[in-house]
């Protein structure tokens, strides 16, 4: 997905389209002159870690280097798997990434491959757990992001809200504790370490060029692949396209406002069908949207196994529930048993928090291989590796403080639902090391012609990243999709059709071009 989640775990959409803390090594520019391990090989045969495997699905790992700069501090196995192409015309090897960062490969692979027939007619479809994420060296915090980043004293009383100087402990302990649970891969999780990974997997696999979909904070991790491997980057399809030159306050401001039209086009949708409990005004809609939130902060719902479900767990399910249009109709429902019945079963099953609270802190000792935790622990660690403003770590809590007051008016602005939330997310990497600059550096890698796919009402990767995304590129076609959700592959035959043909027979349009919004 490639934002910051808040409100608790969520249930990850099937297609997201779901620490390099250290980045001093790290060059701002091609990477040729760091020399790969020779002979990288995939160790195929291996016992998938998903149920039910799919028919077909081969899995296995890879050994690349802890620190590509510094290969002899040690390795890491990544996780892949993949679905040799059925057709007769082979043409090579297609490399996933569904999104996050901190979504895996292939658990996300398992469950939708089907969405992906079409292209595995032509290619053998390979995806992996990137580095600390599901089975490749999975990190943790110990539970402690279970509840999200402090809550923002908005609609609270001062006396009750938590100063400046709370904040600032509470975030550098989750920094300690991540750093405690994760192992010795939290320093070299990011971006830039990862799409070096990519570069192996494409040695691996004895390809000559990588050819790449990517959806979501995948499309993060294609450019920054195409940065560094320019003459090594083949046909490259980016969908839901994340931003390269946003801070991470300024990625989040633009979040609020995309989920809040997403809200408003879920709202007049839901105004036209007979069973909307709020209603034919959109409006006044909005505003009976918000009040629940606020009446469940005060006096939280119980759900079906006694666990509360509070105002932040509803506006956490309504992000979800607007990924796709598909989730729309649930989410309509779960709205109307909250409204009349006081009952959060509906907006548990789009998206409310699903993981049972631990009898103690998880540990990365082997005994579970994916923490509980690891998503949220991933997303954090990797959006963190990848913005050089954040670290923070010798602020005061006035700093803290009047950081906050500075951006809380134009937040709730955005959206009074979904800034508040989004606005605490810009403290995330306090007390953490400044990540890298090189992917605000990117401008024109001098990388093939590749495909973006933008969508008007995404909640989550904003049309207007496409774009910027794309003049940074320089290289680049669009695709702009009027319709709704988070990227446009899975819910439009226009774009999935486009995008194939691209990646199969390499048909790219000049400049612009368009796919309706499809019921």
């Amino acid at each position: 997905m490639g934002r910051f989640r808040s409100g608790g775990r969520r249930r990850a959409a099937a297609l997201v389209a779901v620490g390099a803390l250290a980045a001093g090594s790290l060059a701002a520019g091609p990477v040729a002159a760091v020399p790969a391990p020779p002979g990288p090989h995939i160790r195929w045969g291996g016992d998938c870690p998903e149920r039910p495997v799919p028919s077909g699905l081969e899995c296995g790992t890879l050994t690349v280097p802890l620190d590509h700069a510094a290969p002899a501090k040690g390795t890491v196995d990544l996780a892949l798997a993949r679905i040799p192409a059925a057709g007769p015309q082979r043409r090579g090897s297609l490399l996933l990434n569904f999104g996050g960062p901190g979504a895996p490969g292939i658990a996300t692979l398992a469950d939708v491959h089907r969405e992906f027939a079409d292209l595995g007619e032509a290619y053998d479809l390979v995806t992996f757990d990137p580095r600390g994420v599901g089975h490749s060296a999975p990190v943790s915090c110990g539970g402690a992001l279970r509840d999200g980043p402090p809550a923002p004293d908005d609609d609270v009383d001062a006396p009750e809200a938590p100063t400046a100087a709370a904040k600032l402990a509470a975030l550098r302990l989750v920094a300690e504790r991540c750093a405690q649970h994760s192992g010795p891969v939290l320093p070299y999780i990011g971006t830039i370490h990862v799409a070096r990974d990519m570069d192996l997997i494409r040695q691996a696999l004895g390809e000559d060029r990588l050819d790449y979909l990517g959806f979501s904070y995948g499309t993060r991790l294609g450019a920054a692949y195409a940065a560094q491997f320019p003459q090594r980057t083949g046909r490259m399809a980016l969908d839901g396209v994340d931003t390269l030159s946003e801070s991470l306050a300024e990625q989040a401001l633009v979040s609020a406002k995309g989920q809040q039209q997403a809200l408003d086009n879920f709202l007049s949708w839901c105004a036209r069908r007979s069973d909307c409990v709020y209603g034919t005004n959109t409006r006044t809609a909005k505003e009976k949207v918000r009040a629940l939130v606020a009446r469940l902060d005060r006096s939280p719902l119980t759900g079906p196994d006694g666990a509360s479900f509070t105002g932040q767990d509803i506006i956490g399910a309504i992000a979800t529930g607007l990924y796709s249009t598909a989730q729309w109709p649930a989410l309509a429902r779960g709205l109307r048993l909250a409204e009349r019945q006081g009952d959060p079963a509906g907006l548990l099953e789009v998206g409310g928090p699903t993981d049972p609270e631990p009898e103690e802190d998880p540990a990365v000792d082997g005994s579970d291989p994916v923490p509980d935790d690891n998503g949220e622990a991933a997303l954090v660690a990797v959006n963190c590796a990848d913005d050089p403003g954040r670290g923070k770590d010798a602020a005061s809590p006035e700093a803290v403080e009047k950081e906050i007051e500075a951006l809380k008016g134009e937040f709730r602005k955005a959206s009074r639902i979904f800034g508040p939330s989004q606005l605490m997310t810009v403290l995330s990497c306090y007390g953490r090391p400044p990540g890298t600059d090189f992917i605000r550096k990117i401008d024109r890698p001098g990388a093939p012609r590749m495909l973006l796919v933008g969508t008007r009402g995404d909640p989550a990767t904003p049309y207007q990243w496409t774009e910027e995304t794309a003049r940074l590129l320089g290289s680049a076609a669009i695709l702009d999709h009027k319709g709704d959700g988070h990227t446009g592959y899975a819910g439009s035959g226009c774009v999935r059709g486009r995008v194939n043909a691209f990646l199969i027979d390499g048909e790219l349009p000049n400049g612009t071009q368009s796919c309706p919004a499809e019921d």
